[in-house]
């Protein structure tokens, strides 16, 4: 007996000296560590249960009791409630796409002065090593443990959002950044040709080809540096496959769609002049999502499967930034009925809701609370370990807003637990008295 109790205690110590060992590892190679346990674990829980079956059906009636107490809640706690917008009509501009440079572009550029930043062996590192890269070019002098120091406070998060790449941007370092969304190639072509890398977020589908659990559909930033109108080819730095990729024109439509042409342009205060130039109309945020919202639906009759939904999700994103909460749950509706009954398993892109959060801004604010907690339910259960700290956050707020402060106290405290600092979930928690 003793000799079974000496051999235990040499196991638990041992655990215990790998446990402090990798703590006491530099944060490469943890990170390298948990990026293949996570791997792993990934591999054995979607074996089990297939994240691609897992579905959320938008419900836009609620029951006779709910709306008697979502009532009662909405006289009582005025803050919380969002006035109704009136549909927004987009009405065509007689050219969609504003004139960008007065003078051609050269046929072929190449911006040289980044410094390429890896992801491999990072635990989701991805948007860390992009921003580390687009600021290289300035000269800011950083890695991607200097970025991802305060991107990823927590190291386990699921995603870093393009928000939080522009607020490190412009609180972290002496440049300034500008997001736009629904862009196009001419648009990157013509920050390129104007000595500006673009980056950008797109989806793509891999196969297992960078380690166990890197498979199906997700979302990937990108530092475009170059073109080449002759080979029809972007230049790309990319952290996983490497430096100075050909990305082929062809394949950019398809790619940037899932993330509704989302790009970054970052640069010196003294270059705003310039970039503003450039955009255009698009210099105006409002103009701006209203050309993203016409783009997707003009794309939605004529798609199909994955990137229809893909379209549609990105209407109901650009009307929730224009505030029309009613017409984006309308068209998320379609988006999540469409994603259940038309898209083949094999297909479904599950991860979207870790990447893009409107659905829950367009249900919280036409006071659909139940579909704010189901949806977030649904995303966070087809995470191998869910730390997505706005699903918990959106998810804390709708329970909040139905009486459950318990579930919200819970919720909100795990979104803080994987975000250390994330001011909305801070003033949630202001709200509800703590």
């Amino acid at each position: 007996m003793l000799k079974k109790f000496k051999w235990l205690g040499l196991i638990a110590g041992g655990i215990l000296l790998f446990i402090l060992l990798v703590l006491a590892l530099s944060p490469s190679i943890r990170n390298s560590i948990l990026y293949r346990w996570d791997g792993l674990r990934t591999q054995i829980k979607y074996l089990v249960d297939p994240p691609q079956r897992a579905v959320f059906i938008p419900e836009n009636q609620q029951s006779q009791v709910d709306l008697i107490v979502q009532q009662t809640l909405m006289a009582l706690t005025p803050t919380m409630t969002q006035t109704s917008q009136p549909t927004i009509a987009l009405t065509p501009e007689p050219s969609a796409t504003p004139t960008i440079t007065p003078t051609p572009l050269p046929a072929q550029v190449k911006l040289d002065g980044i410094n390429f930043q890896s992801q491999r062996y990072m635990w989701n590192y991805c948007a860390p090593a992009n921003l580390a890269m687009a600021l290289s070019f300035w000269g800011w002098k950083g890695d991607r443990l200097t970025t991802g120091a305060w991107l990823k406070p927590y190291s386990e998060d699921k995603n870093v959002m393009p928000y939080e790449m522009k607020d490190y941007v412009d609180s972290q370092t002496e440049l300034k950044a500008v997001i736009r969304f629904g862009g196009d190639l001419e648009m990157i072509k013509a920050f390129i040709g104007a000595g500006f890398p673009v980056l950008v977020e797109k989806g793509e589908v891999l196969h297992g080809e960078y380690g166990p659990g890197s498979t199906g559909w997700m979302g990937h930033y990108m530092v475009f540096n170059g073109y080449d109108d002759a080979g029809k080819f972007l230049v790309a730095q990319d952290s996983l496959a490497g430096p100075d990729q050909e990305y082929p024109y062809e394949t950019l439509e398809t790619d940037w769609r899932a993330f509704n042409y989302v790009y970054m342009v970052i640069y010196p205060p003294e270059k705003e002049t310039d970039v503003m130039r450039i955009l255009g109309a698009q210099a105006d945020e409002k103009a701006n999502y209203e050309f993203a919202a016409l783009k997707a639906s003009n794309e939605v009759m004529g798609l199909s499967g994955r990137e229809k939904f893909f379209a549609l999700y990105n209407r109901g994103t650009n009307l929730v930034e224009l505030q029309d909460y009613g017409g984006a749950a309308q068209i998320y509706d379609e988006a999540f009925l469409y994603y259940e009954s038309d898209i083949p398993e094999a297909d479904r892109p599950y991860r979207a809701l870790w990447y893009q959060t409107g659905p829950y801004k367009a249900y919280f604010y036409t006071g659909r609370y139940w579909n704010v907690i189901n949806l977030a339910t649904v995303t966070l259960d087809t995470m191998t370990k869910a730390t997505a700290e706005e699903s918990f956050y959106w998810r804390a707020r709708a329970e909040f807003a139905l009486g459950d402060t318990a579930g919200a106290y819970k919720d909100v405290q795990q979104a803080l637990k994987f975000h250390e600092g994330f001011e909305p979930a801070k003033q949630l928690l202001t709200e509800m008295g703590y």
